[in-house]
């Protein structure tokens, strides 16, 4: 049964309200298959550009390949002050410093962000996977073949990101979260890996190579004990996930 304009632009904000993640457009034309796409499309625009003028605390954004309500940035000291929201849900430098590394220069081992960092960081590892932050998606064909590390679809949904090639300047990738960076890390350019997309053997954001895929934290503490026996382990660092209700950072 077709939908007039406004009922199927009702639809759609009722979709997107509700759902847990962000809706993908393919699932949205799926769901009106009655509809054609066009019609789909229009309304959806009709619907955000409705949330832009209204200039309310909320509005839909296009984030991780989908569509999402978020909550306008310049609101967050309103939000955290009524949730008596401090600092919890922020990360550390450790786990900053970590999931960069991991982000600009996917895939990474934890061996070479040992390298970087120069302190042993499995438990940040360990609870940047807890958090799903970053996945492991296979291991590198070097001696001892430890795991590979990379960001995740949560990762661009907590920091509003729609496609990892999206990330900004590393610099104010740091400026945005509030905290500094060490001179090392951010003399570190993108991996050339990462651009290079499933060459070589190294898979993207969009793929889990479930074979080869690892999340047990005994094996991740042998695989970061094998190359790096010796210094100082960090304890695991809090960070909260973000969702549709959390504050939009």
């Amino acid at each position: 049964m077709a939908l007039n304009e406004e009922e199927l632009r009702s639809a759609l904000e009722a979709i997107i309200f509700v759902s847990g993640e962000p809706v993908r457009i393919e699932d949205l034309y799926d769901a009106f298959s009655d509809e054609d796409k066009a019609s789909v499309d229009a309304q959806l625009e009709q619907l955000m550009q409705t949330y832009r003028e209204r200039n309310g605390g909320i509005y839909i954004e296009q984030t991780a390949g989908g569509y999402r309500f978020a909550t306008r940035a310049d609101l967050d000291p309103a939000l955290r002050k009524f949730f008596a929201i401090k600092n919890e849900g922020r990360l550390s430098i450790a786990a900053l410093e970590t999931l960069a590394i991991v982000a600009y220069k996917q895939p990474m081992t934890a061996p070479e962000i040992q390298d970087i960092r120069g302190v042993n960081s499995s438990g940040v590892l360990r609870t940047l996977l807890d958090r799903k932050m970053i996945r492991i998606a296979g291991r590198k064909n070097v001696v001892g073949s430890p795991f590979l590390y990379r960001t995740t679809k949560d990762f661009l949904v907590h920091f509003g990101l729609n496609d990892i090639q999206n990330l900004p300047r590393l610099e104010e990738f740091a400026e945005v979260l509030g905290e500094n960076l060490s001179e090392e890390l951010l003399g570190a350019g993108p991996s050339s890996e990462y651009l290079r997309g499933e060459e070589d053997g190294v898979m993207d954001n969009e793929g889990v190579d479930a074979g080869s895929e690892a999340t047990n934290a005994e094996e991740l503490q042998a695989d970061v004990a094998l190359s790096q026996p010796q210094g100082e382990t960090e304890e695991g660092e809090s960070l909260e996930p973000k969702s549709e209700d959390d504050v939009k950072e």
